[in-house]
This record gives C-alpha cells, structure tokens and sequence, in this order.
C-alpha cells in the first residue's frame, strides 16, 4: 500500500494512494499513519478493498507529514554514505574515515514539517541552513535486540525526508541536536511505502534539488549501514516502538562543501525526492511578522 495523512474538508485522515486517487474511509478511523500503525492488522483489512472506500482526486487534497508528530525523537545517521564521508574531509580540511560503527543522533518531534510545508528561516538564528535528502524508515513491529537476518520484518515502510541542518549551530553547540532541530527542519512524506511494495531499498535513486538545480544526485546501495545493520545496532540499547522514524543518512552534494559554500535563502524552492516514493516541495520563508 501507499499511504498519506491528509486534511480533507477539514477532517485528519489516513488516504490509500493509487495513482491519481487517494481513497479514504467514509467514517475516517484513523486521523494519521501513527494511528494506522497502532491498529495495523486491523487497518490494513480495512483500507485493502477500494469499493469499500471513497474515491478523491488526489489533487484536491492537503497532504500532511504521514506522521505529523512522533511519539520519539526521530532516529538519524550521520555519515553513512562514504561520498559524504570523502566531501567532509574536504569540508574538516583533515582525513575523515568512514566510520567503524554508525554515528547516530536525532532530530526533535516538533522538527516534523509537511511534505509541501514551508521552512521558516530566520537569520537571527542560523545564517547557514543545508539540506540533506534521505531515506525514512517506519518502524511498524517494535522490539530490542534484534537480528539484522530478521530485522526487515520490523519495517513497515519507507518514506522521503530532508534532514535540514543549520551548520553554524551544529558547530557552535558541538553536537547536533540544536542544529537538527529547528522548527520545520525535518520535511516528511508525502507518502509512506509499505514494505511489500518496495522490495529493494537499498538500490533507489535520491536527489535533492534547490530551486531546479540538482544538488545531491546518488543512489540508496552506496550506505555504508544497510537497513537491517542499522536496525539491529539501534535495537541493542533501545527498544524500537511502532512508528519510530530512522532517517539512513545524506550522499554528497551538501552546500556546506560547496565552493563556495552555498546555504538555503527565503524564496528557495527545495524538492528531495526519491524513486518510487516521492518529492518533498518546500518554499523556504522569512519569519511571519506577529510570531
């Protein structure tokens, strides 16, 4: 299945996605795919037939991030692809290996944005903010310790998400949190792809774009942590709980490396996009007045 979190007539929903159609329930149960995921076995039977669903035009529809707000803090890797391993030896001016273990930090709930929302910039708090397109992973069965032989088992599905960064901040703190988690910084959507209908993950095209021009054009087969690596080393400390959001990692073409370096503005267009999944479409913006 594909699915999508929606504003239809002013009502929260889960949406089937078949091409140009979305389908939705006539009485919607489930206000987003956190929901779907809590009554999956149910809600999978329940949006499996389509004339038992209404049609819409997906067009008329308002998508939302497919989980608006998680319930953790969404999972990221750093350096997982070893061509964003070379170009950070460029940007550190010293040699960067690529790394022994997976470096791991997150992104705060309130970082989620919609798939087509707008990024606020205010340049009295960051005046260097990049993009970084990557793989989403949603987490549907939870569990601790698990085997990467079986950890595919746990994924639900794959969606598209650009870990928007602000470069003087993660520099400034020493770590990556505050960088990672401003406001909006975490685009997602605009759908997510059930696991049997992307059997692949690991040889899917992702790019990002500013303003028309392909800034990061790469391919999921060069991580250096595959899904079920990633997921087994996650769940030796932690128990992964349904929903949980783990975003694989950038390639290369960040504007910090760059040169010069090349940072997002207010009227930029960013589209991240991957194969058989989607585009990401977010304006970014100057503060609103009043806020």
């Amino acid at each position: 299945m594909k699915l999508a979190t929606i504003l239809y007539n002013k009502i929260q929903c889960v949406a089937r996605i078949e091409n140009d159609a979305a389908y939705i329930q006539s009485e919607p149960k489930f206000k987003d795919v956190l929901e779907f995921l809590d009554n999956q076995e149910k809600a999978i039977l329940d949006f499996s037939d389509l004339a038992t669903l209404q049609k819409i035009d997906k067009k008329t529809l308002n998508f939302l991030a497919p989980i608006p707000r998680p319930r953790s803090n969404v999972m990221c890797l750093g350096l997982n692809y070893l061509e964003h391993v070379q170009e950070n030896t460029k940007i550190m001016g010293r040699e960067i290996p690529p790394p022994e273990f997976p470096i791991v930090f997150t992104k705060a709930p309130s970082a989620v944005n919609s798939p087509f929302g707008e990024i606020e910039l205010d340049t009295s708090i960051t005046q260097k903010l990049d993009w970084e397109v990557e793989l989403g992973v949603i987490i549907g069965k939870g569990g601790k310790r698990i085997n990467a032989e079986n950890a595919m088992q746990h994924v639900f599905g794959y969606t598209v998400l650009n870990d928007i960064t602000a470069r003087d901040l993660q520099r400034q703190h020493k770590q990556f949190f505050i960088g990672k988690s401003l406001d909006g910084a975490c685009p997602m959507g605009p759908i997510v792809v059930t696991r049997d209908e992307l059997p692949d993950p690991h040889n899917l095209r992702i790019t990002s774009r500013v303003n028309g021009e392909t800034q990061q054009d790469s391919n999921t087969r060069h991580m250096i942590f595959n899904i079920p690596q990633i997921i087994e080393i996650l769940s030796r400390s932690r128990t992964l709980e349904v929903g949980d959001v783990i975003a694989t990692g950038t390639p290369s073409g960040v504007g910090v490396a760059q040169e010069p370096a090349r940072f997002l503005e207010a009227g930029d267009l960013l589209e991240s996009e991957i194969e058989s999944i989607g585009i990401l479409s977010n304006k970014i913006i100057s503060p609103k007045s009043g806020v």
